[in-house]
């Protein structure tokens, strides 16, 4: 949940610098912007960075408001940040850093990578504070490491760079009692026993990039696999195909130990006809979120 707010992330044509001094660009309406100007492209900078305060980042008791409004419904407080760029890790690094630089970063190891890191984890760890005074039961983390092919790092830099850091995050959610959801895109098939270790409960696949086979591998039993149905094939199938792999995704994917749930973000070019097949075949299996 988010107090009432309007990102400028996504407002077309807008050009502004964040809090950390990423400037970011959006070119369309309603679709997130992209860091057009890295604060911390040259090391050299790196003394000049301001990590802001997030208490100053949101209007926290209207969203205590807010968890309480939820909670008076009967409905789970999940809590959503103020802005896509608040409290992530992998996604902060590379806003700062650019992502090529980053990735080179991971291979040649300067000392102020690891500084880095650890700034951008004592900023988390504080906004994480601040939503767990709020009682809340789920926590949303973004951070996409995933490619359609695999992760963008390899498994053991993963261990070695990031996986420390969201073992700290997501498991003071885990030992305060509140779900972890983690939102990463891409095929990270190899990298999800890790983040169970780590402490997430909830994470979205892409029927896409990962293939329904692949996602009942790897995370049947695990956690709770919120499938993003095939976003790519959305404009062009038919109602029948639409159904066909929800059902065949409660078949293979569904487990109580774990659980499963849906969602899609279908596109302006998707059909309306197809749009109705996904809560359709939702309302036939018996669980329904559109984004």
């Amino acid at each position: 949940m988010t107090a009432d707010s309007h990102d400028p992330l996504s407002v077309e044509g807008c050009s502004f610098r964040d809090d950390w001094g990423c400037l970011w660009y959006n070119a369309q309406d309603g679709i997130l912007g992209q860091v057009i100007e890295h604060p911390l492209e040259s090391w050299a900078d790196m003394q000049a960075l301001v990590v802001p305060d997030p208490a100053a980042q949101a209007d926290w008791p209207a969203l205590k408001e807010a968890v309480r409004i939820e909670r008076e419904r009967g409905l789970p407080a999940v809590a959503f940040p103020e802005s896509f760029a608040h409290g992530g890790l992998f996604d902060r690094l590379q806003f700062l850093r650019g992502l090529e630089n980053l990735l080179v970063d991971f291979v040649l190891e300067p000392a102020q990578l690891q500084e880095l890191i650890d700034r951008v984890l004592a900023y988390n760890m504080k906004y994480i504070d601040l939503w767990l005074e709020n009682e809340i039961d789920v926590i949303w983390f973004h951070g996409d490491i995933g490619t359609q092919r695999g992760p963008l790092i390899s498994p053991p830099m993963f261990r070695r760079y990031l996986k420390p850091a969201y073992s700290e995050m997501f498991g003071k959610c885990r030992e305060a009692g509140v779900h972890v959801w983690y939102s990463c895109d891409g095929n990270i098939l190899e990298l999800v026993d890790d983040l169970v270790e780590c402490g997430v409960s909830i994470h979205d696949p892409q029927v896409s990039a990962n293939g329904i086979e692949g996602i009942a591998r790897v995370y049947r039993g695990k956690l709770c696999a919120m499938v993003d149905i095939d976003e790519q094939m959305m404009p062009f199938c038919s109602p029948k195909e639409i159904h066909r792999q929800i059902g065949e995704a409660v078949e293979k994917i569904g487990n109580p130990a774990g659980g499963l749930m849906f969602f899609a973000s279908p596109s302006s070019d998707v059909p309306l006809e197809n749009i109705e097949a996904i809560c359709d075949a939702w309302e036939r299996y018996c669980y329904f979120e559109l984004c």
